[in-house]
């Protein structure tokens, strides 16, 4: 690779790049390789497709590595992009599915429209219309990834003669999405320096080193009102004006991609979808600090990201927008990563700090703050994964576009990793301001099986339980805050009628009292004593006392904990215990669990419908269940490990949960 000196080479790397990406006749094929995807075989999807573009000759394809799309619901997914012609969007691949697209849309200019959303959705009504029996048309397959084309109905015009979009990134979980941060990820290949460049990257990192003087640089971040997006959302221009403001010509900065929330992947996913993106901003966050030395802090669990932050820094140094004198400008910055080992505690900045050092990651008191006395006791500044992927783009396109997104108070937007109980998991990035209301049903497509929402857990083991009254409020830092919870990385975990709020409360402590370091009595004693209470409530061995116990525990420790996460452990405890405190009472008194969730307090009873077909005799893990075949069954609780086998394989319903 040539080394870039200046903003031409630049344009000339976008123009040549987009040449032949938007080649005519051309076929460019990207195949969603984020974790989603992978973890459901994309790549094999992949190789088969590649192989069989070979086998055949075809030199008008291209099949490319992509990052997350968004719907992770309908992986693998492979889109297909040719000039002239609809993006078409494949879902549920697998690699039998991507050699039949290779040879009928590629080689012959048929899509397999049997392949789309909107093929599969048409195919399953056509199967409830007609009544066929599924062992004939096995579409409850196609989510396994073993649905053939020959398993469709494939003469039904309604099928072939499709006339509606076939672009998945059209339908309604997009549409109320902007994409800021994640506007790269699933177009274009992560590992393919010019591609992003066709994007205008580093055109930021241009304009910054050789138009922008450093303090230019932050005051347009500071006009932009951007936040951290990895907490509290400290305003990131003001933290940038205290690095800068310190003397002394050695300073660091430091990209926190220690995502620890328990089904957060929003920062993993850039880093695996668009890794030049935090490069480019930590480079110009370094000059406007006046900073040298950059570190990535990445858990080493995230594999694909590291892989591809290793590939994005070798092609930036090669290309001369790493290292010294960038593109010309006699500005010197490097960056390094650092494996973190998965410490929850980490995520918070001192703590971070210390294990950058070869220390163990613990906290320490501020101030200092790090901005004033950091990494080796030098000012340092510290931004996580997302809060830098809005950097170039507020560079390029100014402080007024970024405000005009958003509130007044959160302008831009936010991305949430949106799972649990919803039909359509997945990213979700949203203009700050939507409401709860339009995520969970407008994108999420609500819960599924026609459940009742019940609450939305945000911010982690660190924030807490929404309630359904709650899904009109306008969603940004302070109104989250305002309600017991916390904007945190983007974490956005939903509950329907079936989860049980102690032992939501009892799953997130256990969490934070295995995560926590230890160092101050609070946290290490608080986190611990918290969760033998809300662990015997689960039991039925709470008291009605525990109930004022927990809460006054729970405010001692955010009071007196050395660190955000003990000052927010109770968070999860406190919420429910405001918003679901008729549950609490129902497992003190009652002695119940009204979701029948918590197995201490199920019993299970065989009704007088059972008709001796003896398969819960044979699911009984522990042979509790004794019957003759044809007469009714008996469960001796005494033996009963309350595991749900019999209930959940009862054929006649004949099982019900006391």
């Amino acid at each position: 690779m040539s080394k870039i000196m200046n903003r031409a080479d630049l344009l000339a790397i976008k123009n040549e790049t987009l040449a032949r990406m938007n080649a005519g006749n051309h076929y460019r094929v990207v195949v969603g390789m984020a974790t989603c995807g992978l973890s459901a075989g994309a790549n094999y999807v992949y190789q088969s497709m590649k192989k069989e573009v070979e086998s055949l000759g075809l030199t008008n394809v291209d099949i490319e590595v992509t990052g997350c799309i968004g719907s992770c619901t309908y992986e693998p997914i492979v889109e297909v992009f040719c000039p002239g012609e609809e993006k078409i969007s494949y879902i549920f691949m697998t690699p039998e599915k991507g050699v039949q697209v290779v040879k009928n849309h590629f080689a012959n200019h048929k899509p397999i429209y049997e392949y789309t959303l909107q093929g599969y959705q048409m195919a399953k009504a056509f199967e409830e219309e007609m009544n066929l029996d599924k062992t004939n048309i096995a579409l409850s397959s196609l989510d396994e990834g073993e649905m053939e084309m020959e398993d469709i109905p494939t003469s039904d015009p309604l099928i072939r003669d499709l006339k509606v979009d076939l672009d998945i990134t059209h339908l309604p979980f997009y549409a109320k999405q902007k994409r800021v941060v994640m506007h790269n990820c699933g177009l274009i290949n992560p590992e393919d320096i010019n591609e992003y460049i066709a994007m205008d990257g580093y055109f930021a990192l241009a304009k910054s080193l050789l138009e922008l003087k450093r303090l230019d640089v932050i005051d347009i971040i500071m006009a932009s009102g951007l936040r951290g997006r990895g907490g509290a959302g400290f305003p990131t221009g003001v933290k940038w004006k205290f690095a800068y403001q310190e003397p002394g010509e050695e300073k660091y900065f430091i990209c926190n991609a220690d995502e620890g929330d328990p089904g957060a992947f929003m920062d993993r996913s850039l880093l695996e979808g668009d890794p030049h993106s935090v490069i480019e901003a930590m480079i110009i966050a370094g000059y406007a600090i006046g900073a040298h030395q950059g570190y990535i802090y990445v858990r080493a669990e995230y594999p694909v990201a590291v892989k591809r932050l290793n590939i994005a820094l070798e092609q930036a140094k090669s290309m001369g927008l790493l290292g010294k004198d960038i593109l010309g400008s006699g500005f010197n910055f490097n960056i390094d990563i650092r494996l973190g080992a998965g410490a929850f505690v980490c995520g918070e900045e001192t703590a971070l700090i210390a294990s950058v050092e070869g220390k163990r990651g613990m906290p320490r008191n501020k101030p200092p703050f790090p901005a004033h006395s950091g990494l080796f006791s030098k000012p340092t500044i510290i931004n996580n994964v997302e809060t830098l992927g809005n950097v170039a783009q507020i560079i390029l396109k100014g402080a007024s576009w970024f405000t005009s997104m958003g509130t007044e108070k959160s302008p831009g937007t936010k991305v949430f990793a949106l799972g649990g109980k919803i039909t359509n998991t997945g990213l979700v990035e949203v203009p700050m301001g939507i409401t709860l209301r339009e995520i969970i049903y407008d994108i999420g497509g609500g819960c599924p099986n026609g459940k009742e929402l019940k609450a939305i857990q945000t911010g982690g083991p660190s924030g807490g339980c929404i309630t359904t009254k709650y899904l009109d409020l306008p969603i940004d830092f302070d109104n989250l805050t305002s309600i017991g919870s916390m904007m945190g990385s983007g974490g956005m975990i939903v509950m329907d009628e079936d989860n049980c709020m102690v032992d939501i409360a009892r799953f997130y402590l256990d969490f934070t009292v295995s995560e926590s370091c230890g160092k101050c009595t609070p946290c290490r004693e608080g986190t611990k004593r918290l969760l033998e209470i809300v662990t015997n409530i689960s039991e039925g061995k709470g008291k009605l006392s525990d109930i004022n116990l927990l809460e006054d525990l729970g405010q001692h420790l955010k009071d007196t904990a050395l660190c955000a996460l003990g000052q927010t452990a109770p968070n999860p405890v406190l919420s429910t215990l405001e918003n679901f405190k008729d549950e609490y009472l129902a497992h003190i008194v009652d002695k119940r669990c009204p979701a029948h969730v918590c197995k201490k307090l199920l019993g299970y009873e065989i009704t007088d419908d059972c008709r001796g077909c003896t398969k819960c005799v044979r699911y009984c893990p522990v042979h509790a269940i004794t019957g003759k075949p044809l007469a009714k069954h008996h469960i001796d609780p005494d033996l009963c490990i309350r595991c749900g086998a019999c209930f959940e394989g009862c054929a006649f319903h004949a099982i019900v949960v006391k």
